[in-house]
């Protein structure tokens, strides 16, 4: 196979690591396959899986296996008149207009995503030429992948336009958003006044744009984490290439850019430190950028627990039972569970005919499988003493064709342990063949990742209708106590292109489009030409909307609601 048939083959593994050299024995598989080089030492490995263990964490180190990736905004079949309010009571409309006329003017706004509807007039110019620079389709081969890439095709803002002039544009650029989900984020990000008497307008109406198409997740990846067949889910290795692409457009154009993350995760250890949440860092700390990362949809989902193991007093067991209602036709699903430092736990696990997997050996270096007498169900326990980018400990079971009914895990510390906290995860919603949830959860702790990256600006949703947060909207704080969300964005409700949406991704586009304003007026006109991400975000939270009756920062809404024109107002002050 060529290099770039690895890449596209399910037979063949990613493999993202954060180093560029090989570890030791590893030299002569290297020469044989190929390997994608990242900016930061990153590189991802293509490597035929009939050459390597099983995909287990006995085989694999966590960070090594690639984490899938879900969208973050639903909508329904469109049609409904545009709504401007989300943009006013985000203050972006007022600084559209004069004295300060924000519109994105000399910026770039950047998306990974689902793609782009390239010939809809929101994302043109008013002489109908098109505002997108370039899109990197990862899902077609037939054309010329980007300078530096393997796979895919680039459609350069050239091609676009000619194909804009055609009877039948998708002859000479095929690129299509048959999802929607990207359309509908790059539209309340930059869309632009649509011409014909259709009213349209997004935070952003006149910054550049750049997309990536990306592709899906290999299906080895998604029978790993037993993602239901038609649920769209991507890979953090070319979500990764992804990112290096567009931040490429900065430098090249030495123009600010913006990405949007509208995306996101329940594996991981809200640590902050898995590969994809270091890059976006990376990125973050490069002057004139700005990292958008919604905060999921998990608020309310139930799919967090957090526990203690050990007794808080006497009379207290010294063990914690986590229990899982699982209903009907799911095929199964992975939980993760991470024991907070410096305590060692061990977990049994009850089906719900009464049937227990002892605890005994769950240390063991290999992947510890169990078929129960009376149930079906398969059970795979990994387990990690140290995980290496959070260092804490990390058990992962894989329920394969679980009984419906409540699934109990009991937690016990070992050693006389000194805290005994620890957390689990269940998989976000739409990873999930049906309803499976904690009994007992919390809704703390529900951004997903990488919205735990620490230069990136980190936004949950509300309704902006009446200021009520969004109830599915993922909550903080960090594990370890960071302050986040950073702010809330409108996310209920909020119209674009395709009819109204709601989820934390159209709250992180609404930011990006702020975002992009802002950098109009910080690196395009040189009012502060030295930003970060971390700067904005820091701007954004100083001229946030607070209400006197809340304490802040608060698990819903950070450190309260976007409000640029607010910002300006702090700056003036």
């Amino acid at each position: 196979m060529t290099c770039k048939e690895k890449i596209l083959s399910n037979d063949v593994a990613d493999i993202v690591t954060d180093f560029t050299r090989p570890e030791p024995g590893q030299e002569i598989l290297l020469d044989q396959e190929c390997v994608a080089l990242l900016e930061g030492g990153f590189q991802i490995t293509y490597l035929e899986r009939s050459m390597l263990p099983p995909l287990n964490l006995a085989g694999y180190a966590y960070h090594l296996i690639p984490k899938c990736y879900g969208l973050m905004a639903d909508g329904g079949p469109g049609g409904e008149p545009f709504d401007p309010l989300s943009l006013i009571h985000s203050g972006i409309r007022q600084v559209q207009l004069p004295p300060l006329e924000l519109t994105g003017r000399g910026t770039i706004l950047a998306f990974l995503d689902t793609g782009i509807d390239y010939t809809s007039e929101a994302f043109r110019y008013s002489d109908g030429s098109s505002r997108i620079l370039a899109v990197w389709d990862q899902t077609i081969q037939e054309g010329t992948p980007p300078e530096g890439f393997l796979y895919g095709s680039e459609y350069t803002r050239e091609e676009i336009n000619r194909a804009l002039q055609s009877e039948n544009p998708y002859e000479t650029v095929p690129t299509r958003d048959l999802n929607g989900h990207g359309t509908a984020i790059a539209s309340v990000a930059a869309g632009s006044s649509i011409r014909g008497g259709v009213e349209f307008l997004g935070a952003a109406p006149d910054a550049d744009i750049v997309v990536v198409k990306l592709k899906e997740a290999k299906q080895y990846l998604r029978d790993y984490y037993l993602i239901p067949p038609d649920v769209p889910a991507y890979a953090e290795s070319d979500l990764m290439l992804a990112l290096q692409y567009l931040d490429g457009f900065a430098v090249a154009l030495s123009r600010p850019i913006c990405i949007c993350f509208a995306m996101g995760t329940n594996s991981g250890a809200r640590s902050g430190e898995s590969n994809l949440s270091r890059y976006l860092n990376l990125i973050g700390r490069k002057r004139s950028r700005a990292v958008v990362v919604c905060g999921g949809n998990e608020g309310n989902a139930a799919h967090h627990f957090e526990g203690r193991a050990c007794p808080a007093a006497p009379d207290v067991p010294d063990y914690e039972d986590v229990e899982i209602r699982v209903t009907e036709n799911n095929r199964g699903f992975l939980a993760e569970f991470w024991g907070r430092l410096p305590d060692t736990y061990t977990l049994s696990v009850r089906s719900p005919g009464g049937e227990t997997v002892s605890g005994a050996g769950v240390r063991s270096t290999r992947s510890i499988e169990t078929r129960f007498v009376y149930d079906r169900t398969r059970i795979v326990i990994d387990y990690l003493l140290v995980e290496e980018s959070s260092g804490e400990q990390l058990i992962v079971l894989r329920f394969e064709d679980p009984t419906p009914g409540i699934w109990t895990i009991r937690v016990e510390g070992e050693n006389g342990c000194t805290g005994g906290r620890f957390d689990m995860w269940l998989p976000i919603e739409a990873f999930l063949y049906s309803s499976t949830y904690f009994l007992r959860p919390t809704p703390y702790t529900t951004l997903t990742m990488p919205a735990y990256a620490q230069e990136v600006m980190a936004v949950s949703a509300y309704n902006d209708a009446n200021n009520s947060f969004y109830v599915n909207s993922g909550r903080g704080f960090g594990r370890s106590g960071e302050l986040i969300p950073d702010f809330a964005a409108p996310g209920v409700g909020v119209s674009t292109i395709l009819g109204k949406r709601t989820g934390s991704g159209i709250a992180a586009a609404i930011t990006a489009g702020a975002a992009a304003q802002f950098l109009q007026w910080a690196v395009v006109e040189g009012n502060a030409q030295y930003v970060y991400s971390r700067d904005i975000g820091n701007y954004f939270i100083r001229g946030a909307a607070r209400e006197p009756e809340l304490q802040y920062p608060n698990r819903e809404f950070g450190f309260g609601r976007l409000d640029l024109e607010g910002v300006f107002e702090s700056i003036a002050r």
